[in-house]
């Protein structure tokens, strides 16, 4: 099992999983155009996929959809909800399959557990691919880590999470209108560092292998405050062989495999 991220942050999410020999692009919010590019740069066809999976439907996590769906026929995986606010917008061509929030279908070999998430979305989800042998825990927006999302990424071999804010730059940043910091801080909005190093607190066991942080703020956060403050917390815990890494916007990461 290994897994990429072809970009992460408010610019445009895109990510990349081979399990079980499937093939699954999760979101596709950069264009067409740089996630085919990336695509390639990791070896990787865009008519290879086996699926594209949505997380749910905001514009930087579908960005290069329409596109994508016009040059190739792909199948799109997506809740009913999800799917009807997509389409809604244009979108078209492609095959379209949908699953309830907190179902677990499979694609492929591939096994894929769906599981709820509060964001301001119309029913955004996360995902757990794998089997019993290696699993990969998928969070990108989340404004809050409910006890539910947490059981969920129980017993992870990796895990990709976003990490969007330092609060104290949150408060500071002088660019954001209050009315903003209180929708990026809310349950519906994005998690901070101080939320994300809980949940891996409480989710770090010693077969967990790799943490990749994603959609961190160009102005309220930086990589080196993320990173420092999960190797203490994972270095206290006994589990400093975890490997951290911070996803990017301009660049796609190399496969991780776990």
């Amino acid at each position: 099992m290994r897994f990429a991220v072809l970009g992460s942050g408010s610019g445009g999410n895109s990510a990349l999983v081979e399990c079980g020999g499937a093939r699954l692009l999760i979101d596709a919010g950069l264009s067409a155009k740089q996630i085919t590019l990336r695509l390639q740069k990791l070896g990787i066809d865009p008519a290879s996929l086996d699926g594209i999976l949505l997380t749910h439907e905001h514009g930087d996590h579908i960005k290069g959809l329409k596109v994508l769906l016009k040059q190739h026929r792909l199948t799109v995986f997506a809740t009913p909800q999800t799917a009807m606010v997509v389409r809604e917008t244009g979108i078209e061509g492609g095959v379209w399959k949908t699953f309830e929030t907190g179902q677990t279908f499979a694609v492929g070999g591939s096994q894929i557990r769906s599981f709820s998430i509060q964001h301001d979305a119309v029913d955004p989800v996360g995902f757990v691919i794998g089997g019993s042998d290696r699993k990969l825990g998928f969070v990108s927006d989340a404004g809050h880590v409910t006890h539910s999302m947490t059981e969920c990424l129980r017993g992870l071999h990796g895990l990709f999470v976003e990490a969007n804010y330092d609060d104290d730059l949150l408060e500071s940043d002088t660019k954001r209108p209050w009315s903003i910091k209180q929708r990026i801080s809310s349950r519906h909005g994005h998690l901070s560092n101080a939320q994300v190093t809980s949940l891996v607190r409480d989710i770090a066991h010693p077969q967990l292998g790799r943490v990749v942080l994603g959609h961190l703020s160009s102005d309220c956060n930086q990589p080196d405050l993320i990173l420092g403050r999960l190797r203490k917390c994972l270095a206290d815990m006994g589990h400093d062989h975890i490997g951290l890494h911070c996803a990017c916007q301009d660049e796609p990461t190399d496969w991780f495999v776990l």
